[in-house]
């Protein structure tokens, strides 16, 4: 009987450290998968959808500061002054299309982060 109380005793005790593994284990395998399974869900965003991001930045930039300098040459044409209606026109279209392209990038990043959030969840 002394020999089947010693291994009813040691069953009744589990040793700690294999759950802590076996946690540790499973939450690397957990954030694999959910990791896996994101890359799958977005499988849109590719190296063309970064290319195709910067180049919506770089015309939201490039068509304000081109139509500014269009009607500043217009106005000079047609109404010759002290000073250059060009250069002035073509600063505040420059002005106007990086505060344009700063609103797209301020919008993607809160999609992003918004998304990461909605998954970490």
């Amino acid at each position: 009987m002394c020999g089947v109380s010693r291994i009813f005793a040691m069953s009744e005790d589990p040793p700690e450290e294999p759950i802590r593994e076996e946690t540790t284990l499973a939450q690397q395998v957990a954030t694999k998968a959910a990791r896996k399974l994101k890359a799958q869900r977005h499988t849109t965003r590719t190296i063309w959808f970064g290319l195709g991001m910067m180049g919506l930045i770089g015309w939201s930039v490039a068509i304000p500061t081109l139509l500014g300098a269009a009607l500043g040459l217009w106005l000079d044409k047609h109404y010759p002054g002290p000073h250059s209606w060009t250069l002035t026109l073509l600063f505040i279209g420059l002005i106007i299309g990086c505060l344009n392209a700063w609103h797209w990038v301020t919008k993607e990043d809160r999609e992003i982060r918004a998304e990461q959030e909605n998954q970490d969840e």
